[in-house]
């Protein structure tokens, strides 16, 4: 049948339950299609995720890589020189951004967006060939590390094939011409009511795990497409082989049986409002107790400071986050999930990387490179960090400033992290208490151990983290 839509905003305005100041918070979150995934009733899901995590996803962490901009070539070839370092540095998961051909009608800048796919099979030549592409799969399988494919299915570009082959796939108007979803011109909308179009998305999803042997996807805007198209196509992936699958939402329907991770948008929203000193550290509390309510338990959330879209639409992690963005990077990755690092995060990415157009990454020796490695061995060898049940308890310490510090301590079994962070421009003397604060710990990025108390008076200075573990 022909699905009318509305034209709106391409970003829904998510209001965070429980927070007095809803108003600050302006989320970026996907907007569902009526009839789609979030009209679900979050009550009747099940308390538990019935995703079976492949075993190595269990203290991974992942990376967005932005093919286009990584180096000065802009290829596969260039970037897989990369990937020893980026292992270094402690990357299990390679996210790629989209690689396929990119449309050529109503394209936006010179080189257009990779979210306008022209053909699901096929391989942007600018990055490379099939051969290319096969090779740096190879080297991060290799290194030990995972590929997982961005991937379109709510939309494609005006010149895909099934524009003609199949226009009964797309969403119509009342005059019966095919639209965009939102004010994205670049793109022509899906129509899912099509059975047609499921059989056909899935073919072109199985194609990268059999010819290539990917490990997965992140599915761009997932929310907008039905949750039962996509425990579908969860389901024939992992008869090939067990897949990971990231969605680009906020939607508890989705990590059921579908997707093992989601975005953490409302974390990362908060996050920013804090570093400007528009929420305090109680708003990170009341986030992860409202988790607690909505979120099926086993399942993963992606933590991050940056992003493709953060950091071309709304600033780099010096404009949102200032002198925070070290602790935010370290409270990102110490608090359950799996934490992010996109594209130049690691070497200081101090500028907004254009979208639709080239413009390289300045790689550099920057401090962010250690910090990155030493949180991510902690999170592979600690037991407490790792992701979803695999991971440790989470319990807030008490302060005498409850506004200012966010202290926690997570275990798991033999291993135990404690993390303190000011996370305010004041520097202060505060009580930090708790019957799981004692205990004998070694600094974080230190060979110095310590003896903790179950109470702790500490002068931290303005931004300041501490983080301890055994």
């Amino acid at each position: 049948m022909t699905r009318i839509v509305e034209h709106v905003s391409p970003h829904a305005i998510y209001i965070a339950m429980g927070i007095v100041i809803a108003s600050l918070f302006l989320i970026s979150c996907n907007s569902s299609k009526p009839g789609n995934n979030a009209d679900q009733d979050t009550d009747k899901l099940p308390g538990l995720t019935t995703v079976n995590h492949p075993e190595w996803s269990k203290n991974a962490t992942i990376y967005e890589v932005n093919i286009r901009q990584f180096t000065e070539e802009g290829t596969f070839d260039a970037f897989s020189a990369h990937i020893p370092r980026l292992k270094e540095m402690g990357i299990d998961i390679l996210w790629l951004m989209p690689v396929h051909p990119i449309g050529e009608k109503n394209r936006k800048g010179t080189l257009g967006s990779y979210y306008a796919v022209k053909d699901y099979k096929g391989l942007n030549p600018e990055f490379g060939d099939a051969d290319d592409f096969s090779a740096l799969v190879q080297t991060a399988h290799e290194n030990g590390m995972k590929v997982i494919l961005d991937w379109v299915a709510n939309h494609t570009a005006w010149d895909h094939a099934w524009i003609d082959e199949h226009p009964e796939w797309y969403t119509k108007d009342e005059d019966g011409n095919l639209v965009s979803p939102f004010d994205w011109s670049d793109v022509a909308d899906l129509n899912y009511d099509e059975p047609g179009l499921h059989k056909a998305m899935i073919d072109a999803l199985e194609y990268w795990v059999r010819e290539f042997d990917i490990d997965g996807y992140r599915c761009d805007v997932a929310g907008m497409v039905p949750v039962e198209f996509w425990d579908t196509a969860r389901m024939a992936l992992d008869n090939i082989k067990p897949v990971f699958m990231l969605a680009e939402a906020e939607d508890a329907p989705l990590i059921v049986s579908a997707f093992d991770m989601e975005y953490g948008w409302e974390f990362h929203h908060i996050m920013n409002h804090v570093a400007k000193g528009d929420l305090d550290a109680d708003s990170i509390q009341a986030y992860f107790d409202r988790q607690m309510r909505r979120f099926p338990r086993g399942a993963y959330k992606m933590n991050f400071t940056s992003n493709h879209d953060e950091n071309s639409w709304n600033g780099t992690v010096w404009e949102r986050m200032g002198d925070g963005a070290y602790a935010f990077a370290v409270l990102s990755s110490t608090v359950p999930g799996m934490p992010l690092v996109y594209t130049g995060q690691e070497a200081g990415l101090d500028k907004r990387l254009e979208f639709f157009e080239k413009d390289q990454v300045e790689w550099k020796e920057h401090p962010f490179f250690d910090l990155y490695k030493a949180l991510f061995e902690l999170k592979h060898e600690n037991k407490a960090l790792w992701n979803g049940e695999f991971g440790g308890s989470f319990i807030r310490l008490e302060s005498s400033d409850q506004s200012n510090i966010y202290a926690f301590v997570r275990e798991k079994e033999d291993d135990k992290v404690v993390a303190i962070f000011n996370l305010s421009d004041q520097e202060g003397e505060y009580e930090v208490s708790g019957k799981y604060l004692a205990g004998e710990y070694t600094v974080f990025m230190s060979d110095e151990t310590v003896s903790l108390s179950d109470k702790e008076t500490m002068t931290l200075t303005p931004w300041e983290y501490r983080v301890y573990y055994k």
